[in-house]
């Protein structure tokens, strides 16, 4: 069994930046799609970007594109999330997310089976 441990969130002003880790441990995920998600208090969870299992394709969000960076270490099993720009509206719960059967990058949160605890996030105005 799989299991998604995030870290990396915290306090930080508007305009900062953070880099939100998920450590994948149970078995390898180098042939999972990997995601991050968000959730701010009263409001779904959306999408906030995903990447293919080869690091080939990324995608994000449109108001992260250009401020926010996923990547990934197969060999470490670790997923990324370089936050650029921190803005108060980025406040929220970072969730990684994982799904062993797509090639393509999906923004549907439906479309992932397995989920860490969630690292919150907050940004200072």
């Amino acid at each position: 069994q799989v299991q998604l441990v995030e870290s990396g969130g915290g306090l930080v002003q508007a305009g900062g930046s953070l880099r939100l880790s998920c450590a994948a441990s149970g078995r390898s995920v180098s042939q999972f799609m990997m995601g991050w998600f968000r959730q701010a208090p009263g409001k779904e969870r959306e999408f906030v970007a995903a990447i293919t299992w080869s690091g080939s394709s990324t995608d994000y969000r449109d108001s992260m594109k250009g401020r926010f960076f996923i990547s990934r270490d197969n060999a470490k099993n670790m997923v990324y999330l370089q936050m650029n720009s921190l803005k108060p509206e980025d406040t929220a719960v970072y969730y990684c997310a994982a799904d062993p059967t797509r090639y393509r990058t999906s923004r549907a949160k439906y479309d992932y089976e397995l989920w860490g605890q969630g690292t919150q996030v907050t940004v200072s105005s």
